[in-house]
């Protein structure tokens, strides 16, 4: 494997790379990135100082490596970034020191994909890495997961989600990314009392487990709904809520289609209104209202088939979305209003997306591996400079700390200043 650091290869050797350079002039990157979908799972970066257009080779390269297949996002913490990989028949989570590319430590376990497994999407891990104090949990695409200690890798517990506890086995893997909420961590599962497990962060033991739910692809997320904190969650057939202190089932609402994929997370514009979308079924706009002695109350404002999220993410600004919307044919980039369901625009300026807010910015990462810096609006999109970046398929949504962005297709893992 070759790692390059601003034009020059540096070989490696086992676990270990020796690299003379680093990037920026030695500068370490600022910011961090410890979860799916950034600091508040928002897909927003507190950045500022980046460029609004770049030259016609795109932005200037740190480093690049090679990675196996996978879609794990890469986090950034304290000048290191994790993320994780197929190499083979073993899944592999790897620390990198976030300046040069060069290896830290890697944590290798055997992990063919499940009998039934969709292998037309690829075999790497879909979930994203967590980091919570000196704990990394992972989740690999047969339900295996781990929690490691981030300076070292060594495995503090494990999981086998869906042998243990006759989880959901999903055609396409394994893909919700795990979250905390005080000292659990809560993962979904699916299965008969399995829905939502909440397990204590220093020791994996099960503080709660709870619902009969089918799980589907789409990560859960611990939000203000109503003035009181719900953990929401896009499952097979329906969103839910539930108290994240003991899984108590706040409200559920259906949503559901004939793939049971409702893959991209719910998105609130305020405590009280919810935008969910999945593919077939369109999007909803929703109205919490917690009732004091009973359960929440779920009002559906507005529907649309207009609007259809996927696999990709959505950024939320003020009370509007945007994202790309479409499933196996044509893709638009959108966006919508939560509230009243109002569709600002639809373009056509790239293909299936993911995308990233950052210093006024939208940075979008088509399926086909262009890269660009937009700007957007309810009233518009304008794209500032579009370049291919990468090789198609790329599904794996960029990371953006400080000046830096870590952007991964199935083969390369490529960090670029954005300053």
């Amino acid at each position: 494997m070759g790692i390059r650091v601003r034009g020059v290869v540096v070989c490696s050797v086992g676990l270990a790379v020796v690299v003379g350079l680093v990037a920026a002039g030695g500068k370490k990157p600022t910011g961090s990135w410890t979860q799916w979908g950034g600091p508040t799972m928002e897909f927003r970066a507190d950045s500022t100082g980046l460029k609004s257009e770049w030259p016609t080779e795109g932005p200037k390269e740190l480093w690049s490596r090679d990675l196996g297949a996978g879609y794990s996002a890469v986090l950034i913490e304290g000048g290191r970034a994790y993320t994780m990989y197929r190499e083979g028949e073993n899944e592999i989570v790897v620390c990198l020191d976030a300046t040069t590319g060069k290896t830290i430590w890697q944590h290798s376990y055997a992990a063919a994909p499940r009998e039934g497994h969709v292998h037309q999407f690829g075999d790497g891990p879909r979930a994203t890495p967590l980091i919570s104090g000196n704990l990394l949990f992972t989740v690999g695409v047969a339900g295996n997961m781990l929690a490691l200690d981030k300076k070292s890798g060594k495995v503090v517990w494990s999981h086998a989600l869906w042998d243990e506890f006759q989880g959901t086995v999903l055609d396409h893997g394994y893909s919700s990314s795990p979250v905390t909420y005080k000292d659990s961590v809560l993962v979904l599962v699916g299965g008969t009392g399995n829905a939502v497990i909440a397990f204590r962060q220093k020791d994996g033991a099960i503080k709660w487990k709870a619902h009969d739910f089918k799980n589907s692809y789409s990560t859960p997320r611990v939000l203000n709904v109503d003035g009181e904190e719900q953990l929401v969650a896009f499952m097979a057939e329906e969103a839910i809520g539930v108290d994240p202190d003991d899984g108590h089932l706040r409200w559920r609402f259906p949503h559901q289609n004939q793939w049971g994929q409702n893959v991209s997370m719910p998105v609130m514009a305020d405590p009280q209104h919810m935008l969910i979308s999945s593919p077939e079924a369109g999007a909803k706009g929703l109205k919490l209202t917690n009732v004091e002695g009973s359960e929440t109350k779920v009002e559906e404002l507005w529907a649309t088939r207009k609007i259809q999220f996927y696999h990709v993410n959505t950024v939320r600004d003020g009370d509007w979305v945007y994202g790309s919307t479409g499933t196996m044919g044509p893709a638009f980039l959108a966006a919508i209003n939560i509230k009243t369901g109002e569709i600002g625009w639809r373009e056509r300026d790239f293909a299936k997306a993911n995308c990233v807010l950052a210093d006024g910015k939208l940075y979008v990462l088509d399926e086909d591996g262009n890269l660009g810096v937009t700007t957007v609006t309810p009233q518009d999109l304008v794209v500032h400079s579009k370049v291919k970046f990468l090789d198609r398929v790329a599904w794996t949504v960029p990371t953006i700390a400080g000046t830096t962005m870590y952007v991964r297709d199935q083969k390369r893992l490529r960090a670029v200043s954005l300053s």
